[in-house]
């Protein structure tokens, strides 16, 4: 089980109140503790999958009060163990009640951990340009260890996933980050792929290169499966899911492919890792929203929910006719490469 401590402080003649009201909801341990000033913390032990239906239940009550806070920490362990059989007398109440577990972590947890992954910054940059190094070399030499090993680092992972719970939640701000830290992603790969291309000797016997510039329809199967896998990683809070979810979704080796055979002149070829490479982009966006929607994700307040409905609504639409569209365009490519 995953455990998390949620923290409340509560202004000074809040804090009884506040107290029999969490103690009402379905936790594993509430303590308190007075601060200066009158104010006093609350520390609530409760499982992950509950933390969302609190937190929206104390900010509803305690919001507009000032000096209200909550914060929310992880637990790697607590001992003793809580009592298997009361946690299951706990869940067949919890069946009965209306404050269902949703089977994931927190909204605001979760957006903290894909926000942070959009940060357009010179370690993400760094990061894109390590893998690409990597990457490149792996393609040019016909290692796939190596090409893995540039997976694994997976930069464009976090802004794609990003993208798509901005649409979820209507985050606009969210969205051009996400949008801007992936566009200067893919840019800065290519770029320095291209130059890779020019200077190192790309050999067409390498069958990594080729495989990246043959594309079907099975694809667009595979792509969306990694993106939903990607998403149901991170709302799953499981961070070793996420390092196989990154081989997975293989962003970046046919990215890389573009740019090595763009330097190197195969003009046709790249024309190839191109398509792949936007199957890849828009299955996992599409996956991803739909995923996030799944999982119950949406904004707290009921008009923000409104307004993410219809971000959302048309974001799919956008999606499925580009990959309509993108669907047409392999059946075409593939169809011209057997006549040729």
């Amino acid at each position: 089980m995953n455990y998390r401590v949620l923290e409340l402080i509560a202004p000074p003649g809040t804090a009884q109140k506040a107290r029999t009201f969490v103690e009402e909801k379905e936790i594993l341990g509430v303590w308190s503790d007075n601060l200066e000033d009158g104010y006093s913390i609350l520390r609530i032990l409760l499982d992950a999958n509950r933390t969302e239906a609190l937190s929206d239940a104390l900010t509803e009550k305690f919001s507009h009060i000032e000096g209200f806070r909550i914060m929310l920490f992880e637990v790697q362990a607590t001992l003793p163990q809580p009592n298997e059989k009361e946690e299951e007398e706990a869940d067949e109440e919890q069946e009965e009640s209306e404050e269902k577990s949703i089977g994931r972590i927190s909204r605001e947890e979760l957006y903290s951990d894909v926000s942070s992954g959009s940060e357009l910054n010179t370690v993400f940059i760094g990061l894109v340009l390590l893998s690409t190094l990597v990457a490149g070399v792996g393609l040019v030499r016909d290692d796939v260890a190596v090409i893995i090993g540039a997976m694994v680092i997976a930069p464009l992972l976090g802004p794609n996933v990003s993208m798509a719970l901005s649409v979820t939640l209507g985050d606009l701000d969210l969205g051009w980050q996400s949008l801007k830290t992936n566009i200067a992603g893919l840019l800065a790969s290519v770029a320095l792929a291209f130059v890779m291309g020019l200077i190192m000797q790309v050999d067409l016997d390498s069958q990594q290169l080729i495989n990246k510039t043959n594309v079907n329809l099975g694809d667009i199967t595979i792509a969306l499966a990694a993106g939903s896998a990607g998403v149901l990683a991170f709302t799953r809070g499981v961070p070793a899911a996420i390092v196989g979810v990154m081989v997975a979704v293989a962003l970046l080796p046919p990215l890389v492919n573009v740019g090595l055979l763009l330097g190197a002149g195969y003009m046709n070829l790249a024309i190839g890792s191109v398509i792949l490479t936007t199957t890849n982009l828009i299955c996992i966006n599409l996956a991803g929203i739909l995923t996030f929607l799944v999982q119950g994700i949406q904004p707290r307040s009921w008009w923000e929910v409104e307004k993410a409905k219809k971000a959302t609504r048309i974001a799919i639409g956008i999606w499925v006719a580009l990959l309509v569209i993108l669907a047409v365009i392999i059946w075409y490519w593939n169809l011209t490469l057997d006549t040729l």
